[in-house]
């Protein structure tokens, strides 16, 4: 069984930067391909960034140029990098591959943009 722990949000201000770490544990081979997401109060889950087998990555239109996904598969560990956060990031954030919930879902990490 594999298990995802997200980790590294907080409360920041705007303009400000967080770096969210997902760990895997259990039987998970490898990070090759896996995503974040987050989810607002009242909504679905929704894609924010994805990283594929040869490194590739893709970003919502709403976090592109500000968002960063990165992985190390030694660590089994996928980073979210986020700069120049935005009152409308504020969110819990998940991690899980591209394609929905392969894995169970974590406890997700709690973002919130606010002065």
């Amino acid at each position: 069984q594999v298990q995802l722990v997200e980790s590294g949000g907080g409360l920041v201000q705007p303009g400000g930067s967080l770096i969210l770490s997902c760990v895997a544990s259990g039987s998970l081979l490898t990070m090759n391909v896996m995503a974040w997401y987050r989810q607002f109060p009242g909504k679905e889950r929704e894609l924010v960034a994805a990283i594929f087998s040869g490194g590739s990555t893709n970003y919502a239109d709403s976090v592109k140029g500000r968002f960063t996904i990165s992985r190390d598969n030694a660590r089994k560990t996928v980073y979210l990098q986020m700069d120049s956060l935005k009152p409308e990031d504020t969110a819990v954030y998940y991690c899980n591959t591209p394609f929905g919930s392969t894995y169970p879902w974590g406890q997700g990490t709690q973002v919130t943009v606010s002065s």
